[in-house]
């Protein structure tokens, strides 16, 4: 009992904080309903890989792990609250001059990391592995050891199988000391860093870097709007906050930096800041993408608070706004006391949509048009087999490179889709979700796995010009595919222009004829008006949309 009370009261009743904030995370984690990106996430961990269309692995390791123990809600997000809890705990930890009570202020202004900190989703791993390599690279400044090397090369690479944004802060790190560049054990830890995360850039390279074509090219705003700055800065206001978050980054700021590890912090602060502002000007920009700089926020706010001895009135009195609006929230997620008002709608009824849906199919898959969160969910809480077909005019997921349409060959499944999809209707449905249209397909066929790779990554020609396009086609199922005789599948193409979609175009050139060659030649006719557009060759199956079957070709049509 003496040891009980030792731990509790040591610190100033830190320990008793961090097991709140643990047990309090735990109690939420279980009886709050998936978001549409954790289930997304979920199927991550049941497609275990080096890599993901959209993330690296870390977020799917986790939710395994956890899922593994619990089979519920809970199991998904049990390692994410603990992550999420050793982050707070490390954050302290890398305070120097410390302050308990100030330090709970400076949380308790921070809604977002309170409620956030459970989601099943790839930023929270990231701010831990983000606190623990500031923990490294002080250490590795103090003492330039064998072992703070290595435990620098490990802690860029858990950053990097976390997110890619990451490497924003290694980058920042080394503009704030240049002397690095010049240390024989700073390029051992990158090495480290590079063999440690060699199997993803490999994975990477073996899929044809889709992660960099969707971020660097298909996700791209062809013209800028300033909303997208707007919203970026009023977005970091809230993340930081909801109510003291500019106060917090202002403090930050006006930190006096006393050594190279304060001045890394500072530089990754201001830089990761920059960095996606400066991105908003090519598209937008999720609030939630300069996460990880939580930390370096945290400790310089702090510093400043104790340095320069300025009043702490305005964290002191704003904290119990911001707790009655983080308990609102927290309270929200589990229950559903403002009915008809959808604030997250994906966040409750998850159960009542995915039994009306599934008493629809009776049994069969259920496969959605252009929707990587309802299939996602469907097989959470369902427990059967569903997959999302992404058609080329919409954005592609994880679920273009599964071979997941293997186990619906020739099979009847049940297609959902918004009304006005173009595809034949047997009934529809209306949920809490909204209402769709389904068709009951008797025997269906899809090939998302068929990649054509054009020889031409540019085109430039004038407007209706045919040009010829070699493409080199490959088979990801690595098998032979089955053809539906009665509707064979062609090849075609689409175009894009800013946020206009041409009508695409099916050939005269069967799938079929089209995999039993090394090479084939299609000839597309060039848009009428010039501009700028984005080409993608398609396969057309059946009464179903164009899929996504190439990558991004970038067409110039001169006047």
């Amino acid at each position: 009992m003496d040891a009980i009370t030792r731990f509790f009261t040591r610190s100033q009743y830190k320990n008793l904080f961090f097991l709140s904030w643990l047990l309090l995370g735990l109690f939420q984690a279980g009886f709050s309903e998936l978001w549409d990106d954790e289930a997304y996430y979920w199927v991550y961990s049941r497609h275990m890989d080096w890599g993901y269309f959209d993330h690296p692995p870390m977020i799917a390791l986790l939710i395994k792990t956890g899922y593994s123990i619990f089979h519920n809600e809970l199991g998904v997000r049990l390692l994410i609250v603990i992550v999420n809890t050793l982050t707070i705990w490390a954050t302290a930890k890398l305070i120097a001059s410390r302050d308990n009570i100030l330090f709970y202020l400076i949380i308790g202004a921070m809604g977002a990391m309170q409620i956030g900190g459970i989601l099943a989703v790839p930023d929270i791993p990231l701010i831990f592995f983000a606190a623990l390599y500031f923990w490294a690279y002080r250490n590795f400044l103090e003492k330039q050891s064998w072992r703070s090397t290595l435990l620098l090369g490990v802690s860029m690479a858990l950053m990097f199988y976390s997110k890619y944004h990451g490497i924003l802060l290694v980058a920042f790190t080394v503009l704030s000391n240049l002397n690095l560049l010049r240390v024989f054990k700073f390029y051992v830890a990158c090495i480290i860093t590079t063999v440690l995360f060699f199997p993803h850039i490999y994975w990477q390279y073996t899929h044809g870097f889709p992660s960099l074509q969707y971020h660097l090219i298909e996700r791209n705003a062809t013209s800028y709007d300033i909303t997208y700055t707007l919203d970026y800065l009023g977005g970091q206001l809230l993340l930081f906050g909801p109510l003291m978050g500019w106060l917090l980054l202002y403090y930050a700021f006006r930190c006096p930096v006393q050594n190279a590890f304060e001045r890394a912090l500072k530089f990754s602060l201001a830089g990761v800041l920059i960095f996606f502002l400066v991105s908003t000007f090519k598209g937008r920009v999720e609030a939630n993408w300069t996460v990880m700089v939580f930390a370096p926020t945290v400790i310089l706010a702090h510093h400043t608070i104790v340095r320069k001895g300025w009043s702490r009135k305005l964290l002191l009195y704003s904290l119990p706004v911001t707790l009655l609006l983080v308990v609102v929230t927290r309270v929200y997620m589990i229950w559903d006391f403002m009915p008809g008002v959808e604030v997250r709608p994906e966040i409750h009824h998850n159960k009542e949509w995915v039994s009306q849906v599934a008493a629809r199919a009776e049994g069969r898959p259920v496969v959605f048009l252009n929707s990587y969160q309802l299939p996602s969910k469907y097989m959470f809480y369902s427990g059967q087999l569903s997959y999302s077909l992404n058609s080329r005019y919409s954005r592609r997921s994880q679920y273009n490179f599964w071979n997941t349409e293997t186990q619906l060959w020739n099979k009847p499944v049940m297609l959902v889709f918004e009304p006005g999809a173009g595809i034949p209707i047997t009934d529809s449905i209306k949920t809490i979700r909204g209402t769709w249209d389904y068709h009951i397909e008797p025997d269906y066929h899809s090939y998302s796995l068929i990649q054509l790779k054009p020889a031409l990554q540019k085109i430039t020609a004038h407007p209706g010009e045919a040009v010829n396009v070699f493409l080199q086609p490959y088979n990801g199922y690595r098998q032979p595919i089955p053809i539906d005789r009665e509707r064979e599948a062609v090849l075609g193409y689409g175009f894009t222009q800013k946020d206009e979609y041409l009508q695409p175009v099916r050939s005269e050139m069967t799938l079929e004829r089209a995999v039993l060659r090394r090479l084939i030649n299609l000839q597309v006719i060039m848009p009428d008006k010039p501009g700028e557009y984005q080409l993608k060759f398609c396969i057309f199956a059946g009464d179903l949309p164009p899929t996504h079957n190439s990558p991004v070709v970038k067409v110039t049509v001169k006047k």
